[in-house]
């Protein structure tokens, strides 16, 4: 039968990560030994005791029915404790705080609460594919913003055409930043919330990397300047800081009206996060220090073990202060990155992301995830050495 994508499906772009895994499916099932640096999934399980929280959590058959859309007010406490101990940002757990099922989910959704057809959003590119990807089904347009390297990666607030700002609602900033790795001083916050405010924008703040930092680095919270909680939300989630992927749980925090229209969105779309998994979430929270000790001097030391390798054959990359991704410039003869990823993985048996899979501004760079053992990331260095020798 002739079934027809709707229009926003057709302008979406081919989800990055689905094309990676198909390519690395193949490989692997020729029976070649593939070193997966692409998506940044960690390696590691999540800690024993988020797992026997949620195991007792679901032995409990108060926690077998729908959860509140609102969430879980004991999970939704403990994450606005969090917020204050971490950040010195005073939230109130009943208005300022929602659950989510992974930050993904919220990020692609806050747009379907506040775009019409026709609205902008102001993107960073390259960026984390959602963010255009919930403006594209939201009926909205996608206005990018390029992060350039000779500006550390932070978006030119002043040279947004006048145009665009005109139609823009929404504008998304990401520090620690996916895919550059690259982070953002203070000033840079205080600056997006002054410029929120005389262009009548709201903010989606994504901070899911803000836990995972390097060289006693530690990034401030966008509610935490002055009017920042007044112009937008900031988006977590507990994949990243406590091995959590396959779970499905984060949080939004801030501005009360964005909060209740993302909660109105989700009350028509999902049913809430598991209350048991809510439940493990607290527990996540409760040794978040804990775990990132040891976690984030793990990511260290495969972050200088690709970084100084790759100094070693030649490839000079600058360490990054925080995520588990490696940016690097393309090596000289190669153009194109999606090329030069598929001759790594053709010859050298090693997944990466292309660059411009994150965006036309991510052209000339690659990514690496550092979710795979030292002694891999060794490996994969001594490969690209014989590869680039």
């Amino acid at each position: 039968m002739g079934f027809e994508f709707s229009d926003r499906l057709k302008k979406l772009p081919p989800y990055l990560f689905v094309e990676i895994d198909k390519a690395k499916r193949k490989a692997r099932s020729e029976g070649r030994d593939i070193i997966d640096l692409g998506i940044g999934d960690p390696d590691e399980p999540t800690p024993q005791e988020v797992i026997e929280s949620l195991y007792k959590a679901a032995q409990d058959s108060k926690n077998h029915h729908y959860p509140l859309d609102q969430g879980s007010s004991v999970f939704r406490e403990r994450i606005a404790k969090w917020y204050g101990d971490r950040f010195g940002v005073e939230l109130d757990p009943e208005k300022e705080v929602l659950p989510l099922l992974g930050s993904k989910e919220g990020i692609s959704h806050m747009p379907l609460a506040f775009l019409n057809p026709g609205d902008v959003s102001l993107i960073p590119d390259p960026c984390y594919p959602p963010y255009k990807g919930g403006t594209i089904f939201a009926g909205g347009t996608p206005y990018l913003m390029p992060l350039r390297q000779e500006n550390n990666f932070l978006p030119d607030l002043n040279k947004i055409e006048k145009s665009a700002l005109k139609k823009a609602k929404i504008i998304y900033i990401n520090y620690p930043n996916n895919p550059t790795a690259s982070t953002c001083e203070k000033g840079f916050l205080e600056d997006a919330a002054i410029f929120a405010k005389k262009h009548n924008l709201m903010v989606a703040s994504d901070a899911a990397y803000s836990e995972v930092t390097f060289d006693k680095y530690r990034p401030g919270s966008f509610l935490k300047v002055e009017g920042g909680k007044d112009a937008g939300v900031e988006f977590h989630s507990l994949s990243k800081t406590c091995n959590m992927t396959g779970w499905r749980v984060g949080f939004a925090c801030g501005n009360e009206k964005i909060i209740s229209g993302l909660a109105k969105v989700k009350s028509n779309i999902d049913s809430g996060v598991f209350n048991a998994i809510q439940m493990a979430g607290v527990t996540a929270l409760d040794i978040s220090d804990k775990h990132l000790t040891r976690m984030n001097r793990v990511y260290q030391e495969r972050r200088d073990a690709l970084v100084d390798g790759l100094g070693k054959i030649g490839w000079n990359i600058k360490k990054p202060k925080a995520t588990f991704y490696v940016w690097a410039n393309l090596p000289k003869k190669y153009k194109s990155s999606i090329e030069f990823a598929k001759v790594v993985l053709d010859k050298a048996n090693i997944v990466i992301t292309p660059g411009v899979g994150f965006g036309e501004n991510g052209e000339g760079y690659v990514r690496f995830a550092l979710t795979v053992s030292r002694e891999r990331i060794l490996e994969a260095v001594e490969r690209l050495g014989k590869l680039l020798g």
